[in-house]
């Protein structure tokens, strides 16, 4: 069963129809929208500012999610958007990304960095603290650099099919719970 744990008061929110992996560790001010996945190892850690996460979003194997403590000079918060897919390994700390957004394998977003809708960051992408990044793009590299624009066939069969793949997923796993 996933550990979600109450810190500072701050105890996670936790939307319908979400699939928590057995080793998901959610943690403080961190709310996650419905028919979301947290899978196998991820970390949202909302123990030092919050998190949000939107509606059928995944959050795939061995993600951390973080932030910058509220306190501090420069804090941050995370906002995920809607139907965003967070691949395998990826580090988001204290950024904003928009709906239908793909985080390739291994990337990292940094604080107050702003993701906005429709982009794709390439696997072990670096997206820089504070960078500002435009719409429907593709972005690779370290640090990320724009490498082309995303056209609207690309963003459904990639990015959008990659969030509705991982609801089908998920529901193997909770409908094999169900008949446990």
């Amino acid at each position: 069963m996933a550990i979600i744990k109450e810190v500072r008061g701050h105890k996670p929110s936790i939307g319908e129809n979400t699939f928590l992996a057995d080793t998901a560790v959610i943690i403080g001010d961190t709310t996650i929208g419905k028919d979301c996945s947290i899978w196998f190892g991820a970390v949202l850690r909302g123990d030092v500012n919050k998190i949000t996460i939107g509606d059928r979003t995944n959050i795939q194997d061995g993600a951390v999610i973080h932030t910058l403590y509220d306190k501090s000079p420069k804090p941050s918060q995370t906002h995920i958007g809607n139907d965003v897919s967070v691949g395998h390994n990826a580090t988001i700390h204290g950024a904003t990304i928009g709906d239908s957004v793909l985080i390739g394998m291994g990337a990292t977003v940094l604080d107050n960095a702003v993701v906005p809708e429709g982009c794709i960051i390439a696997a072990n992408a670096l997206v820089l603290s504070n960078a500002q990044l435009e719409p429907n793009s593709v972005y690779a590299g370290v640090p990320a650099k724009k490498v082309k624009e995303i056209t609207p066939e690309q963003r459904e069969t990639i990015v959008k099919r990659t969030a509705r793949d991982y609801q089908l997923y998920a529901s193997w796993y909770t409908e094999q719970e169900e008949t446990e």
